[in-house]
């Protein structure tokens, strides 16, 4: 196999072949390269895109990435199916094959170690959101504030009618406040009673940073982020309990992804 070699992920020996039309990074199908006890999952990638300058001009363009990631995703989410892989980082390239073996031989009982953590479990992802709610409207000209705008847009003076609208609003305002600390709070509370159950049916767990609406685009307030190692024999009980509690909470929704590699588990930078 001439060419670069793209490191998707170290396994253990499998035997059920991986599907027969999968293709990887750079439109190459992935092939195994047995190493003793472990066996690296690799493609063929060309240097003109995967040597070192190319590889970090590539690395500033998104869609070239977002390709790139994709393609890395469909190799691992295929080897998940016949195996519990390590998956390496986006972007793992050698040599040659002899530059492989090295990594995995250096590396060796670090690799056997943690493959016999993650052999038969799964990574499932449970995220909790505070969905958005819309604002109150208030009609122009009535937040009572040392005179409002009228229908013209222009400043009007408060009227003697209208002397108790200023206390009114600062009330309105307080109560909006003091319903949105108890949301939250409650929230909180069914985010950390889920997060107890779910883990009583996993090996590990991780809390992640609440994702940032703005990058993921998702709608509402991310509470929970977390992570979970589950045995493979007990992901539907796992999955079985997340779809009960998706309608405790009104107001909050529960997001479920996998089941993935075990990505939070592995101690790579993936």
């Amino acid at each position: 196999m001439s060419g670069l070699r793209y490191v998707y992920a170290v396994c253990r020996p499998f035997g059920t072949p991986l599907p027969a039309q999968l293709t990887g990074v750079a439109g190459a199908p992935p092939k195994q390269l047995v190493h003793g006890d472990l066996v690296a999952v690799v493609g063929q990638v060309p240097e003109g895109d995967f040597a070192e300058g190319p590889l970090r001009a590539h690395l500033e363009d998104l869609d070239w990435l977002g390709a790139t990631a994709r393609a890395h995703q469909n190799v691992i989410d295929a080897l998940t199916v016949v195996t519990s892989p390590l998956p390496l980082r986006l972007a793992t390239v050698f040599l040659d094959d002899s530059g492989v073996r090295s990594m995995m031989e250096e590396r060796e009982e670090t690799f056997l170690r943690t493959l016999d953590r993650l052999d038969g479990r799964v990574e499932w992802g449970v995220k909790v959101y505070s969905e958005p709610t819309e604002p109150s409207g208030e009609t122009s000209g009535e937040s009572g504030v040392s005179g409002g705008l009228g229908d013209t847009g222009t400043r009007t003076a408060p009227t003697p009618g209208r002397a108790g609208s200023g206390r009114d609003y600062l009330r309105q305002r307080r109560n909006q406040r003091k319903e949105s600390e108890e949301k939250w709070e409650r929230a909180e509370e069914f985010s950390r009673r889920l997060h107890e159950s779910l883990s009583g049916y996993a090996e590990d767990t991780r809390i992640h940073a609440p994702q940032n609406s703005a990058i993921s685009r998702a709608p509402g307030r991310n509470i929970l982020n977390a992570a979970y190692l589950v045995p493979r024999t007990e992901s539907e009980a796992f999955v079985e309990l997340v779809d009960r509690t998706k309608d405790d909470a009104p107001g909050l929704r529960v997001e479920l992804t996998g089941p993935w590699a075990c990505y939070s588990f592995s101690g790579e930078d993936a």
